[in-house]
């Protein structure tokens, strides 16, 4: 299957639909040489390994790295594994239990629905300034604003703070490490984010302990038993993980809806929501190490193995979609997508991703019905991350 799947390609990242569906048809699990990992295409596949036990987004809860057969991380990148191992997502039992349950209390649905007229407020104002400008690049001037003003919000960045414009930057550069074999710059680049975004967390904490706001980091350190490491870890997490998908379906999804010629319903706009987060899944692919031998359509794949759970083929896998699978349904009822994952680890902030990008459509459709597209766009080269460089529209 090496040929069928080539994550380095820009043919394969343009359109990597047609192989998922030769994977399908091929089998349950492919062993990729390439990337040494095992491909999983199938939806019910996938979302049952979501929630099996015997993987984890990391092995050292228990085992060495000697033991599982590993390399320790390079020392230089000691910052951002730091910074990434002391987050929610790359923690198993018990650590991840403990503190997915303190961030819970100050990540609650309320926290969520007292943003939701903050958010609905950024996203008129920006998509209004993108009217008045006649058009522009929907992603720098909408897409990531939006989200990164949402975070700022929660952690009590003042709107004045210049710091505010690192965000994403910071972001991205962490957020290149997840995609497959980064290169030496890439690394580099995200230890250097790694650290100037952690020293300013820790600045922001010292300030927010001498004087407590209604922000969520104050929240977080009124959870006493949170170490400042798994404090920042938390506020990093809830910037990356919570804009990527927001940046990401807001740009794919418009190129989507204006490539198509088609509009949601103003009635239905959630259920279009969840149907351009499982046509063009933002997150393509999840890793998973594998703790002990699991058994997958009559192969074993051994403990010590890395599993590629490929989400942008489950979510377009006819026999859980049926034979619309690879069809845009904008008022498709049925759709158990796995966008945000599974488990113990399904994405803490999908409530808020969801609230923006329904603010955000929501304006688009009401302030810009004519939007058109200006020019095609370029893709992102990155494939476990989908996306473009940039959406021209006209207004």
């Amino acid at each position: 299957m090496d040929a069928v799947y080539d994550p380095w390609s820009p043919e394969f990242v343009a359109d990597p639909y047609p192989a998922y569906a030769e994977l399908r048809a091929a089998g349950r699990a492919h062993w990729h040489a390439p990337t040494r990992q095992w491909l999983i295409p199938h939806h019910e596949d996938v979302s049952a390994l979501l929630r099996d036990r015997r993987l984890g987004r990391t092995y050292t809860h228990r085992f060495t790295h000697e033991e599982f057969g590993r390399e320790a991380p390079d020392a230089a990148y000691e910052p951002f594994h730091t910074l990434n191992d002391h987050g929610l997502l790359d923690l198993e039992a018990a650590d991840h239990t403990r503190i997915r349950r303190l961030v819970s209390k100050a990540f609650t649905p309320r926290t969520v629905e007292n943003l939701a007229p903050t958010v609905r407020r950024l996203a008129a104002g920006l998509v209004g300034d993108l009217v008045a400008a006649g058009g522009g690049d929907l992603l720098a001037t909408v897409a990531e604003p939006l989200p990164v003003a949402v975070i700022a919000e929660m952690l009590g960045i003042p709107a004045d703070d210049e710091e505010r414009g690192r965000l994403r930057p910071w972001s991205a550069a962490i957020c290149g490490m997840f995609e497959l074999n980064p290169s030496e710059e890439t690394a580099r680049r995200a230890v250097r984010a790694s650290v100037e975004f952690s020293d300013y967390l820790r600045e922001l904490i010292a300030r927010r302990r001498k004087a407590p706001g209604e922000d969520l980091i104050s929240s977080l350190i009124a959870v006493e038993e949170l170490t400042e490491q798994e404090m920042i870890s938390t506020c990093v997490l809830l910037l990356n993980a919570g804009h990527e998908a927001t940046v990401n379906t807001t740009v794919t999804g418009w190129w989507t809806l204006l490539k198509e010629g088609v509009r949601p319903d103003p009635e239905q706009l959630s259920t279009a929501v969840e149907e351009l987060l499982r046509y063009d899944t933002p997150l393509q692919m999840f890793e998973r190490w594998v703790l002990d031998d699991i058994e997958l359509g009559g192969r074993v794949i051994p403990r010590g193995s890395e599993v590629a759970l490929l989400f942008g083929s489950a979510n377009r896998d006819p026999a859980r979609f049926g034979p619309t699978a690879d069809a845009l349904d904008l008022t498709r009822a049925d759709n158990p997508h796995v966008t945000f994952g599974a488990g113990i680890h399904y994405c803490l902030g999908a409530p808020l991703a969801r609230l923006e990008l329904t603010a955000v459509f929501g304006e688009l459709l009401r302030q810009a019905p004519g939007m058109r597209l200006a020019a095609e766009p370029v893709r992102t080269p990155g494939y476990v991350i989908r996306g473009f460089e940039e959406l021209l529209v006209e207004v």
